[in-house]
């Protein structure tokens, strides 16, 4: 995935920027960086944070830094950010998206003569590509919606620029960008929960498309919203940080709002409900609350020196720490019947693991609870599953063993309560060796973010997608 951080201010900014972007580690893995903006020009740092955080990383080097002006980024996909030399003058520009032309946009480029420098492995840098596209035009504003139409899948963006700070939501919104406001200083951001303790106060939330420019005094719109949005669900679901807001909505109370609706579909008798650590907890605190059965932790993280291992590109790196950071109780395991909330189930190596960790601790029976359906489709617009492929999600080797092909009757089987939906997720049970398995529905999952399912991108559950 990743995740943008930007601010402008009367004073110097560097301190705010540095905090901001930490705010945003949750969102990757691979590398941050950030620029500032000075009277010396734009100084420019990046650093991969595969083995330490982000923070640990860069405060040694902070008094280096100066500027009224700064964007900062955590990436697993190029480094960033990087700093441009165009007609349009200097600029430092960050990415967060997916192209999936891009193969296409560098054919292109390559006939028109043009070269590229920022490569790794022989791949071009896509936020390079993106700057590329900028610079085909006599204006900054223009030159973002050249690369907004020209790039198939998803980009948001901030340049760092002589005037201030750009901000571009991509053009269906799949990914946000948030506004915030202090005396003296404005600032720009993926997640809203950067605000908080930075003492920024929400102020909107640009719509799908949308460019905005900030300066120190306030931002104009440069560029309207567009009229359609697909807003990515997994936001509330999984990979947003609970404290933060996607269009006015809080990811915590959606997540509690969804253990109330998988409760409120069940009747199995258990002894208690848990969450699977981190991003399953809010959803298993709704679900507790609403069936008035108490909530307990037979699992505990242990997070001081164990990262989460939401997006490490080695699989046996991820399946080590997912392992080593979940502490099983004992006390509260053995002779129990436990019930989990987890935010989703995509291979299930992990999750296959865990379950039989707990019953060699004593489980009497074990229960979970997804608080989406079953994921189908691998993602095509975000860049947080592109360690799977779509024949790794374990729905579809599910409906592999059931059909002998992994792409058959897709439909059907995403249709909730269908005889093929429900052959499919017994198939998932049983390899996952669960007593019983049930999933959200997908409207329950729609009715608790809030907004209607067509300003939702549920692509991963049910294939439907607007490009």
């Amino acid at each position: 995935m990743g995740g943008l951080f930007g601010i402008v201010s009367t004073s110097d900014c560097v301190t705010d920027l540095f905090y901001g972007t930490d705010y945003h580690s949750h969102l990757g893995t691979r590398l941050g960086g950030m620029a500032v903006s000075n009277s010396q020009g734009v100084q420019r740092a990046i650093h991969s944070i595969e083995n330490s955080y982000f923070r640990s990383k860069f405060e040694p080097e902070l008094d280096g830094f100066h500027g009224n002006r700064g964007i900062g980024v955590i990436s697993d996909t190029d480094p960033q950010p990087l700093v441009a030399r165009s007609h349009l003058g200097t600029f430092g520009i960050i990415t967060v998206g997916k192209i999936n032309n891009m193969e296409d946009l560098v054919l292109h480029a390559l006939n028109e003569r043009q070269s590229f420098f920022d490569t790794n492995g022989g791949m071009v840098n896509p936020t390079e590509m993106v700057a590329k596209l900028i610079c085909k035009e006599q204006n900054f504003v223009d030159g973002i919606r050249k690369a907004q139409s020209a790039i198939r899948g998803s980009c948001s963006l901030l340049l760092l620029t002589d005037r201030g700070i750009y901000a571009a939501r991509d053009r269906l919104g799949r990914t946000p960008l948030v506004i915030g406001r202090r005396e003296g200083a404005l600032a720009v951001s993926s997640e809203s929960c950067a605000f908080a303790n930075l003492g920024f106060e929400t102020e909107r939330f640009l719509g799908p498309g949308e460019i905005v420019l900030l300066t120190a005094d306030g931002w104009e719109q440069c560029a309207p919203p567009g009229p359609h949005m697909q807003v990515c669900s997994f936001l509330w679901v999984y990979y947003g940080y609970p404290a933060s807001e996607y269009e006015g909505i809080n990811v915590e109370y959606v997540r509690n709002t969804c253990g109330e609706a998988l409760a409120r579909n069940d009747d199995t008798d258990v002894d208690c409900v848990a969450g699977i650590p981190d991003s399953g907890i809010g959803h298993a605190i709704g679900y507790a609350s609403e069936r008035k059965i108490p909530y307990l932790r037979p699992y505990v993280k242990y997070t001081p020196t164990w990262p989460r291992s939401f997006m490490p590109q080695n699989q046996q790196l991820r399946d080590l720490v997912a392992r080593m950071k979940l502490i099983p109780i004992r006390k509260l395991i053995e002779g129990k019947r436990l019930l989990f909330c987890e935010d989703s189930i995509v291979r299930g190596t992990q999750l296959k693991n865990n379950i039989q960790l707990l019953f060699d601790r004593g489980a009497r029976e074990v229960h979970m609870r997804p608080a989406c359906p079953p994921l189908i489709h691998a993602c095509e617009f975000l860049n947080f599953s592109t360690s799977r492929s779509t024949l790794d999600l374990i729905a579809r080797k599910a409906i592999l063993k059931l059909e002998g092909i992994g792409d058959k009757d897709l439909e059907t089987y995403a249709q909730c309560g269908s005889e093929k939906n429900l052959a499919m997720i017994e198939e998932i049970r049983k390899q996952l060796s669960l007593t019983t398995l049930k999933y959200q529905r997908l409207g329950d999952l729609v009715a608790s973010i809030g907004l209607p399912k067509e300003k939702l991108c549920t692509h991963c559950w049910d294939g439907t997608s607007t490009f």
